[in-house]
């Protein structure tokens, strides 16, 4: 089993046990704010077994029916989170509104507070790891997973200070307002989920820098070659693909440029790992003014 796939793993039980924790706190105050926070931490348990899901169909090798691989499985988990994401926020809008019209006082706040807060320090801690492990690992599951527990820590921290003003205040109205708020701060992070995904399904290319990379690399080791063109770019989960076209002398022999592809291929491969090039060979008298130089 992969490593990405393991975290994927581990995240969902992590999921389960800070959930129990959250309706335990919610059970001994009968607060509506930690009651919707117990809600939109369920959707981290689902979303987390669909990551690890996903991580086993993106770590399929390529095959007859899909010679580029599986990667964008990976794509389609993190628009399912994201989408889960922005049913948690209505959910807890529902429950807010009728919060509103029914407002109650808490029972033992500070016994809820704390264990509370105990389940959100182990999220925000496993968060930072999940998100710091899909950076490195390449992997937009894991990032996703890790955004929508990011998400959980901003519920249970205005969730903590909204349980915290009711007991202080002695409003009860402030704790369904604060769960008010919280629930559309996780609506645009829902949001701005399913808008990334839907960009690595629709094949948007990669980053600046990626991009800036991967033409300075086919400068410096491109020698031999005029220039290169039409330079383009995709993301999908791991891997970056790259094609592009290489103009060259017209009387350079084939083996001659087979050589220099593979020179730019090998250098693209060790400075963005997962890359797929394809270089498509062109004579002098195609090259174009805004064409990539060779140095």
């Amino acid at each position: 089993m992969e490593r990405s796939q393991q975290a994927a793993l581990l995240s969902a039980g992590i999921g389960i046990a800070v959930t129990a924790l959250k309706f335990y706190a919610a059970w001994l105050t009968g607060s509506l704010a930690l009651y919707s926070d117990a809600l939109e931490s369920i959707i981290n348990v689902v979303a987390a077994a669909g990551a690890f899901i996903a991580l086993r169909i993106a770590a399929q090798p390529a095959d007859e029916d899909h010679p580029y691989g599986h990667h964008k499985a990976e794509f389609f988990s993190a628009v399912v989170e994201g989408a889960l994401i922005v049913i948690a926020a209505l959910m807890i809008l529902h429950e807010a509104y009728n919060g509103f019209l029914n407002p109650k006082p808490l029972d033992a706040p500070a016994a809820g507070l704390a264990i509370n807060g105990v389940a959100g320090v182990i999220n925000a801690v496993w968060a930072w790891a999940l998100l710091r492990w899909g950076r490195e690992w390449r992997s937009p599951a894991l990032i996703a997973d890790a955004r929508h527990i990011f998400a959980d820590v901003v519920t249970s921290i205005g969730v903590l200070g909204g349980v915290a003003a009711v007991w202080f205040t002695g409003y009860p109205v402030l704790d369904p307002a604060i769960a008010g708020l919280v629930a559309l701060n996780i609506l645009w992070s829902g949001y701005r989920m399913v808008r990334e995904s839907v960009d690595g399904l629709m094949d948007k290319a990669a980053s600046a820098e990626v991009v800036g990379q991967v033409r300075t690399v086919i400068s410096r080791h491109g020698e031999g070659a005029l220039e290169a063109h039409d330079v383009r770019t995709r993301s999908a989960g791991r891997a970056t693909f790259v094609d592009f076209h290489l103009v060259v002398p017209g009387d350079m022999t084939v083996a001659e440029s087979h050589a220099i592809c593979d020179r730019i291929e090998g250098a693209l491969e060790v400075t963005i790992p997962g890359t797929v090039v394809t270089i498509h060979v062109e004579p002098a008298d195609e090259a174009k003014a805004q064409g990539v130089p060779v140095l």
